[in-house]
C-alpha cells in the first residue's frame, strides 16, 4: 500500500487526547509554502513522515503521526502520541520537537514557543528535589527571597581569594556563594581546592551570623567527571550543586539528578547558551520551553531573567516564573533565578515585578559597592529587608549607610 502523505499530518478540527503532548510553534512558511502545507510538513518530520511516498505494509506499522490541528495567524499547534516517545529520555523528545524541523526548507523561520506536558510524559521524569523549600529546608531565609552572590571577577581570582570574598559575603547576609558558568577546573582556582576552602569560609560565617549558608559549586564538566564532582561535594558537606545545563546537554543533567538524590544535593540551573535558542522571537525555542524541560529533568533553581531590570535580553520572566511554580502532575516546583546587573536601587521594583518566592542573585552589585563586597553583601539584604517591610528604599537608608551609599553610586537605574 501507498504510504502516509504530508495530507495525513494535517487535521484542524482535530482535538488532542489527555495522554499527547501538544506543542505551540510560530511559524513563517517559506515562499511559496502555505500555512497548511508548512503545519503539515513540520507535523510529519517530527513524527513518523517522510517526502517520498512509500509502500509500507500496515501490519508492520505502528502510527505514530503527529497532527497539525490548529492554525491562528502564523501559530501552529501540533499534537503528538505518546507513543512517539521514550519513557524519561529528554535528549529524544527534543530531536523529535526541536529536532530537524528547525532547519526545513518549508519553513523561513519556527520557533518552539510552548509545550503542554501530559502526565503520561511527565510521569518518566522525577523533577526537582526541593525546589522553593531549599530557602526553608537549606537555608534561614523564611519568607523573603534568597540572596546569592558570585566572586568578582567571575575568572581568574585564586583559591584563597574566592574563598575570603565568599566570607565576606556570607557574614553579610548573603546566602549562597555562587560559580559562575564558566569557572570549573581551571590552574588558577582548582575544583577540589576551591570546594574545600569555601567551605571552610562557609562553616565560620555559619558559626558568626547563626545563619545557613551554602555554596553553589560548578561542577559542569563531562558526565563521568560531573558526578565524580557531585560525590566530591557531597564529601565535603555541600548541600548544592550547579550545573551548566544546556552546555552540558539534558542527557548530563538526568545523570547529575539521580545522583544528587543519592546525596540529597540541590541543583542550581545555569542557563548560559539558552539564548542561541531563545533570542530571536520568531526562531528556536522559547525560554518558557527550556525552563520546563529543566523542571521536568529535576533542577532546583534555574536563571529566569530580571523582568526587564538587568543588563541581559529580556523575556516573559513573570509568566516563565509562573509555569515553573504551577501544578505540574504533582512534580516539585521550581525556584526562579533573577540575575545579571541587579544591585540594591532595583531590588524593591524586582520584588514587585516577580514576588518574593525567587533568589536574587548579584555579583558586581555586591561587589562593586564602594566600601567593599561585605559592606555590599550588607546593602543588598537591606534592600530585601526594606522591601519586605514595604518601605521605601531611600527611607531605609536613613539609618542603613551601606544601602545609602549603593543608592548614591547606582541610584535605581539598570547596567546595559
Amino acid at each position: 500500500m501507498t504510504g502516509i502523505e504530508y495530507d495525513d499530518f494535517l487535521d484542524l478540527g482535530y482535538d488532542p487526547a489527555a495522554t499527547e503532548l501538544v506543542c505551540e510553534f510560530t511559524i513563517e512558511p517559506a515562499d511559496g509554502m502555505s500555512m497548511e502545507a508548512a503545519a503539515s510538513r513540520v507535523a510529519s518530520e517530527s513524527s513518523n513522515g517522510t517526502w517520498a511516498a512509500l509502500h509500507v505494509d500496515e501490519d508492520e506499522l505502528t502510527d505514530l503521526g503527529a497532527v497539525a490541528c490548529g492554525i491562528d495567524g502564523r501559530t501552529v499547534t501540533v499534537a503528538y502520541p505518546t507513543a512517539l516517545f521514550e519513557d524519561g529520555s529528554m535528549p529524544q523528545i527534543l530531536s523529535c520537537i526541536a529536532g530537524n524541523i528547525l532547519g526545513m526548507k518549508a519553513v523561513d523561520s519556527i520557533r518552539l514557543e510552548d509545550c503542554d506536558w501530559p502526565e503520561s510524559i511527565t510521569s518518566g521524569f522525577p523533577g526537582p528535589q526541593f525546589g522553593p523549600s531549599v530557602a526553608r529546608e537549606k537555608l534561614d531565609a523564611g519568607e523573603r527571597p534568597v540572596l546569592a552572590t558570585v566572586p568578582k571577577p567571575k575568572v581568574g581570582l585564586s583559591t584563597d581569594a574566592h574563598a575570603r570574598i565568599g566570607e565576606e559575603a556570607w557574614r553579610g547576609g548573603i546566602d549562597l556563594l555562587k560559580d559562575d558558568e564558566n569557572l570549573t577546573d581551571q590552574a588558577f582556582n582548582p575544583f577540589a581546592d576551591r570546594l574545600a576552602e569555601s567551605l571552610a569560609a562557609r562553616d565560620r560565617a555559619q558559626e558568626e551570623t547563626g545563619e545557613r549558608k551554602d555554596y553553589l559549586v560548578n561542577v559542569t564538566a563531562e558526565t563521568t567527571e560531573m558526578l565524580e564532582r557531585v560525590d566530591l561535594v557531597a564529601e565535603h558537606g555541600g548541600g548544592f550543586v550547579m550545573v551548566d545545563v544546556i552546555t552540558c546537554g539534558w542527557a548530563a543533567v538526568q545523570s547529575v539528578r539521580e545522583r544528587c538524590a543519592d546525596h540529597g544535593l540541590a541543583i542550581h540551573a545555569h542557563r548560559a547558551m539558552h539564548a542561541a535558542f531563545d533570542r530571536l522571537d520568531h526562531h528556536g525555542v522559547s525560554m518558557r520551553v527550556i525552563a520546563q524541560i529543566a523542571r521536568l529533568c529535576g533542577v532546583d533553581h534555574i536563571h529566569t531573567g530580571t523582568a526587564g531590570l538587568g543588563k541581559l535580553a529580556n523575556e516573559d520572566t513573570p509568566g516563565i516564573n509562573e509555569w515553573l511554580t504551577s501544578d505540574c502532575h504533582g512534580l516539585r516546583p521550581v525556584l526562579p533565578v533573577a540575575s545579571g546587573g541587579l544591585h540594591p536601587g532595583v531590588v524593591d521594583q524586582l520584588i514587585d515585578a516577580l514576588g518574593t518566592d525567587i533568589i536574587v542573585q548579584a555579583g558586581g552589585g555586591v561587589h562593586g559597592h564602594p566600601d567593599g563586597t561585605h559592606a555590599g553583601a550588607k546593602a543588598l539584604r537591606q534592600s530585601v529587608e526594606a522591601s519586605m517591610a514595604g518601605t521605601d528604599l531611600e527611607t531605609y537608608a536613613d539609618d542603613h549607610a551601606e544601602l545609602a551609599t549603593a543608592l548614591e553610586k547606582w541610584g535605581a537605574e539598570t547596567p546595559r
